[in-house]
Order: C-alpha cells, then structure tokens, then sequence
C-alpha cells in the first residue's frame, strides 16, 4: 500500500484504505503516572509523540524543524524566586511569573502568568526584528543535504516546519501579548500591518532554502488563537490584516508542491473557519471538544470543503470503558467512511487518564481504523 498515496487522498477529503494513526503527546504529569501504573520506559520513545511511537503503533510522520524564534536568544534570566514560584525572562523575551508546585518535566498544573513582552512600542520593536534574519544559517538542521535526501526518498507525510513554529496571529501574541495586541490593532494598526508583513516576508525567506530541493506534504499554520467562547479576533480584523499575508504564504508553498494547509488552534474557531478556507486553508485541528468543535457538526456545516484531524473528547478517556467506546464509535466510523478525517485525542493527554484506559483507547482506535 502507498500510505504517501493515502494521506494525500485524506488532504484532498477523500475517503481511503489507510488513515494514520496519530496521537499529539503527554503532560509530564502524565507519563509519570503511566510509569507507576506498568507503561514500560525501556520500550518508548515519549519525547515527540507527533513523528510516531511505535510502541503504542503510532504511524510515522516527519516535521522540517526550522528554527523561527530570535537569534540571538535573550538571556535567560530569574529575577524572583521562593518556595512557590519563579519568575524569569526565557529566551524568547517573555517575563512569566511560573507556580513550582506539582511542575513535571516542563509542564505544570497551571498556566504562567504573563508579565511582560519584548516589544512594547515602536523602538523595541525595532530593536526585536533585529533577531529575526530569516538567512542566519544556524536556523536550519545541521546536515540539512543528508535531511533533504532522506525526504526525498521518504515513505511517510512531511510537514513543513515543526509543530508550534510559526503562525501571523500568534507571532504578533509572542512579541506583544494577547492584551497589547489586542489594542494595537485599533491604536496603531499601521504598526500591526508592518509586522503581519515582516512576519510574512520572514517566513519566506527562511524556507526558500528547502522548498526548492524538496517538496513538503502539508505547511501548518499555529495560531491557538480562540478560546471557548470564541476567538481573540473577528472577521473584520482578519480581513483587514492577515488575508493578504495568508494568500501570500499559501500561494509561494502551492507553487512549490505542498497542496494541505492547516490550523493548529484549540478553542472555538467557527467564525473564522470560512476565512481561513478562503484563503486557502483546508485543515483544522484539534478540534477541541470542551470548546464545541465537533468533528461531525463541522463536517455537516463545511462539508468536503475541510479536513478534520481530532476532536477525539481527552475527557472520555478519563471515565471508564464505556466512555470511550461510545465516543469513538460515534465519530470514527461515520467520519472515516466519509473521507478527509484523522482522528486522534483533542490535546496532549492529561494526568487524570489512567493507562489502562489509554491502552483500550488505542486497542479500539486500532480496531475501527481496519487495522487488524
């Protein structure tokens, strides 16, 4: 079977033999619990469950890891510390203020509190663009020839840059904040528009270099830009600012032979879809369930126009058995058979899922996709 074939039906909505089987990772909290209930560290590999485990029979896929945050780095800095908390300003500019307490491997119970951003006004902002030469070599893997000819010759669905690596909404969030940004679309949009372009001409720039030895499957646009009770932005101010930079980046990678573009963005992202189809977006994930994005709702609404990856309830695997065989039966048969569907869990897995219950998750999951 050609799973390259297959994966390219599903990103064109159609139905096919074979669907990949995906999952998106762990909180730390989580594998440390699995380990105490038998999962067996000897025979997993847990450090990047989106290129595939196959342990868990997690099918491969691979990401062209371009580095698009600021070289150099800020110096990473604490400026208070106790028993509770730590606030420090990390390499990307940004001041949190973190809760200790219960944090495991980088993940924590709770979100930081944001404190401060690198780029306030006019002259940080100059000051931080100076950061982003989309031409510094180190940017890119080392042995970047051995990479291409490995991608090449590959078996598996490419994507161009690594998960989290780039998007126009949440470029502007990293540098500003969600509050500030939120304001300068109407205080300075002139200033909005400068960076949107920047941010455009930045992302070109740097993958020049590999789309014209090799040709990526899908580019994937991470915005994480809505909450449950909707998006941090409308329609107007999407229009305004982000439709033209959008068609710009998608029109340069459809000529170079990627022909799937997605969204990565939890939250209830309804309002915005037909924009970003508009555009030329065709893929939406997670598909967050507390937040309403049924993978079956969407699909009668857009029809073939989108394809679905998730919307999975993580809540389901938390409960028993019979939750998780009425929320996998209820979208995957449907979904599957219709075309231009990956199903997977709607976020990292939470501490509250035993493993046991993880482990008749995939048993089933395995079942309905006609994997044995």
């Amino acid at each position: 079977m050609d799973y390259l074939a297959c994966f390219r039906r599903l990103m064109a909505g159609n139905s096919s033999p074979w669907v990949p089987n995906y999952e998106l990772g762990l909180w730390g909290q989580t594998k440390n619990r699995w380990i105490a209930e038998g999962l067996p560290v000897d025979q997993v590999y847990l450090g990047d469950m989106f290129e595939g485990e196959p342990f868990f029979r997690l099918d491969r896929r691979a990401f062209i890891r371009i580095d698009c945050g600021p070289i150099p780095r800020f110096e990473y800095q604490v400026i208070e510390e106790n028993d509770r908390y730590l606030i420090a300003r990390h390499e990307d500019g940004v001041v949190t203020k973190a809760l200790k307490e219960g944090t495991v491997a980088g993940t924590r119970p709770c979100m930081d509190n944001y404190l401060e951003f690198p780029v306030k006004d006019r002259k940080t902002w100059k000051e931080v663009k100076k950061r982003f030469n989309p031409l510094t070599p180190i940017r890119y893997p080392l042995w970047l020839d051995k990479l291409v000819k490995m991608w090449q010759e590959r078996d598996y669905p490419l994507c161009l840059l690594g998960n989290g690596s780039f998007g126009l909404y949440s470029q502007l969030r990293r540098w500003l904040g969600t509050e500030a940004l939120s304001y300068l679309f109407y205080d300075d949009p002139a200033l909005i528009e400068e960076m949107v372009e920047f941010t455009a001409e930045f992302l070109l720039n740097l993958v020049e270099k590999v789309i014209i030895q090799v040709q990526p499957d899908y580019f994937n646009f991470f915005e994480d830009c809505a909450g449950k009770g909707g998006p941090l932005f409308g329609p107007e101010i999407f229009r305004r600012f982000f439709s033209r930079p959008y068609r710009r980046i998608i029109d340069r990678l459809t000529n170079a032979g990627i022909t799937s573009f997605w969204v990565d963005s939890d939250g209830n992202i309804d309002v915005l879809i037909p924009l970003w189809l508009e555009v030329g977006i065709n893929c939406f994930w997670p598909l967050e369930q507390a937040s309403g994005m049924d993978p079956r709702r969407l699909r009668q609404k857009f029809g073939k126009a989108m394809v679905l990856c998730g919307g999975l309830d993580k809540r389901a695997l938390s409960k028993d058995k019979k939750a998780i065989e009425e929320e996998l039966y209820a979208k995957i048969p449907p979904l599957v058979e219709q075309g231009g569907y990956i199903p997977h869990i709607d976020h990292i897995i939470p501490p509250d899922v035993p493993y046991s219950n993880f482990q008749y998750y995939l048993e089933l999951k395995w079942k309905l996709l006609g994997r044995g």
